[in-house]
């Protein structure tokens, strides 16, 4: 039986299935450019394809309204639209692998703790230090995102149960319990605190800079780089420890690679964005119902349909209550829970 799963993943597949994997992701970037260009487009102020191409490229001395454009397209929409993308790339990629390494069809990247650490880290800065501006607590947020997937990974790499999935869901449920225990008890005793943390909880790509963005941007670079080194190793685990001890893989090593890759990929994201709630259990989903249960290819996928999802839902956000807007999160969470309860409904859960 395990000779017949290993042939099943084995790069010996049809041309033509590899054909068709190959033009969906092309397809799926086709998507995400069309989808940016509409990010850049759509707002409080619509703008026109040519205006969007001239505010890209005007400079501060143009005339008044071609410089309202070009502050309006440079300044707010293009990191707006950045961010997005990267946040979808990064909780798309960690949604499949958590769901790898834990062979859990329900888990995200939240199961590790991360949102938890992250919200503790912010009220905690708030209230210690006084920060009033996102710029200054989204380092925090990412330091205690990754503190978290740790402290984590430790307690389920300890003990009789260590390495086993269940103990590293049951640890990261304790810290997440713990941690969102404390960040309550920290936020109702400190209302700069509690007003920072409902707007940080919203999930929002909207009002973060380049100066954060980049940084973001290079954590998630290097997790998308571990990712990509683990791949044909998680498929193996997926056949059962036993069977990836036998084809020789390193199981702890895989482990540690796979959790760091999800650590920063998943910390980044919710320190620039706050937590998104669904995005990285849909979107890897839909990717194993196009793909199977390759990794190889269902993480590229579940990246891209990460980026495309955040991206329509920020979209959909400023259109459906304007002139006001609804942050990506809340329009994620409006999309996927009805997603998973038709799941469950129609029993399509399949094991990772």
């Amino acid at each position: 039986m395990g000779i017949t799963a290993v042939e099943r993943l084995a790069p010996t597949g049809s041309s033509g299935a590899r054909r068709r994997r190959v033009v969906g992701l092309g397809v799926l970037a086709a998507v995400l450019v069309i989808a940016a260009a509409a990010s850049l487009a759509v707002g409080a102020r619509a703008l026109s394809p040519t205006e969007v191409w001239h505010g890209l490229f005007a400079s501060p001395d143009a005339d008044q309204r071609l410089n309202e454009i070009r502050l309006i397209v440079q300044t707010v929409r293009v990191p707006r639209t950045v961010l997005a993308i990267v946040a979808g790339i990064a909780l798309g990629v960690g949604g499949a692998l958590i769901q790898g390494y834990t062979r859990n069809p329900i888990a995200d990247t939240g199961l590790l703790g991360v949102n938890a650490g992250a919200s503790f880290a912010v009220v905690s800065a708030i209230a210690v230090f006084g920060f009033s501006n996102p710029f200054q607590y989204v380092w925090f947020a990412f330091l205690g995102a990754a503190v978290a997937g740790v402290v984590v990974f430790g307690l389920a790499s300890i003990g009789r149960g260590a390495g086993n999935p269940l103990t590293l869901a049951l640890a990261g449920q304790g810290i997440t319990v713990f941690l969102t225990a404390m960040t309550t008890a920290i936020a109702l005793s400190d209302q700069k605190s509690l007003n920072a943390l409902r707007f940080w909880n919203s999930g929002s790509v909207s009002g973060v800079k380049f100066e954060v963005i980049w940084p973001i941007a290079g954590f998630v670079a290097v997790g998308l780089t571990l990712a990509a080194i683990t791949l044909p190793a998680l498929n193996l685990l997926n056949l059962g420890d036993d069977v990836a001890r036998g084809l020789g893989v390193n199981i702890a090593l895989s482990r540690t690679i796979g959790i760091a890759a999800i650590t920063l990929l998943a910390g980044a994201a919710t320190a620039a964005c706050g937590p998104i709630a669904f995005l990285g259990l849909m979107v890897a989903h839909i990717a194993r119902y196009v793909t199977g249960p390759d990794y190889r290819w269902l993480v590229p996928y579940a990246g891209l349909l990460g980026a495309v999802v955040l991206l329509v839902c920020d979209i959909v956000g400023r259109v459906v209550v304007r002139p006001g807007e609804l942050d990506a999160g809340v329009v994620v969470s409006l999309l996927g829970a009805p997603f998973f309860a038709v799941l469950v409904w129609r029993g399509k859960f399949k094991s990772a």
